[in-house]
């Protein structure tokens, strides 16, 4: 099969990886489960791509992505669920569904207007998921305000998301001041807990700070999990000056002090500070 812009000859070469024949083994032995990680991962490689502005990078990893989604629809085609034809329809009807202002009557909408209206057809769509599952009347009182929050997102992004869900219902702190002091009180919670030595309730108290964390990136809208990948990046570059550094010496990182190390880490800062 020769390369192609169509949409179908991907689907084809799914289909020719998952026949039970001719088809590639690992391809055929993989099940909706078993790619999850898969799926997950090439959604990090697009984000990835795009914090590095490499363009042609992006290219490369937003077909990967597609590939999981086609791949996906194939296995569900093969058990007689959908195919992607029914993918393209549901993410079509919904855009139009939520979106009247563009495709509807709805006429002219702020941002903020956009956002509450798309609030309140997911919230039916939530209703209407529920009534179809069979569970009857009095379906709204038993939807909880954090309900739809997938566990299988990272748990930053998780943490975020509940927040805001539970923010959307007045259970929120009214400024960044409230969840600065929150924060310190939860580092002192951690300090208790050091000095007790209960690894389990140390763990709980890490946790509740972590939480905190994450509710004061949200109150001063930074994307936490966004905030913690530059952060990785930024430590990454600076321990690699590090050890560049002790090589230049004829050093290594296991054989060097703490303070060696101290040092270069201040310069690879001030390095940093120079380039901006």
């Amino acid at each position: 099969m020769q390369p192609s812009r169509d949409i179908r000859r991907l689907i084809d070469i799914m289909a020719a990886l998952r026949d039970p024949v001719r088809g590639c083994p690992w391809d055929v032995e993989q099940t909706f489960a078993s790619i999850v990680p898969f799926t997950i991962e090439e959604a990090y490689e697009v984000a990835d791509a795009i914090e590095r502005g490499a363009t042609e990078d992006l290219r490369d990893e937003l077909g990967d992505l597609l590939l999981q989604v086609i791949f996906h629809a194939r296995m569900a085609e093969e058990a007689g669920l959908f195919d992607f034809g029914g993918v393209v329809e549901a993410i079509t009807a919904k855009l139009v569904r939520r979106h009247p202002h563009v495709f509807g009557d709805a006429g002219t909408m702020s941002a903020d207007e956009v956002k509450a209206l798309w609030g309140r057809i997911k919230a039916e769509e939530k209703r209407e998921k529920l009534a179809r599952r069979g569970v009857g009347e009095g379906l709204e009182a038993q939807a909880g305000a954090l309900d739809g929050v997938p566990l299988a997102l990272p748990a930053l992004t998780r943490a975020l998301k509940l927040q805001e869900k539970a923010g959307k219902v007045g259970f929120d702190w009214n400024d960044v001041g409230a969840v600065l002091a929150k924060i310190k009180e939860e580092v002192i919670e951690v300090e208790a807990e050091i000095a007790d030595g209960s690894a389990q309730a140390l763990a709980g108290e890490v946790g509740d700070l972590l939480f905190a964390a994450v509710n004061l990136a949200r109150h001063l809208k930074v994307d936490p999990e966004a905030a913690l990948r530059g952060a990785n990046a930024k430590f990454e570059w600076r321990f690699g000056h590090i050890e560049t550094r002790l090589a230049e010496r004829g050093q290594s990182a296991e054989r060097s002090s703490l303070d060696e190390m101290e040092q270069l880490w201040v310069e690879a800062k001030a390095k940093e500070r120079r380039v901006r």
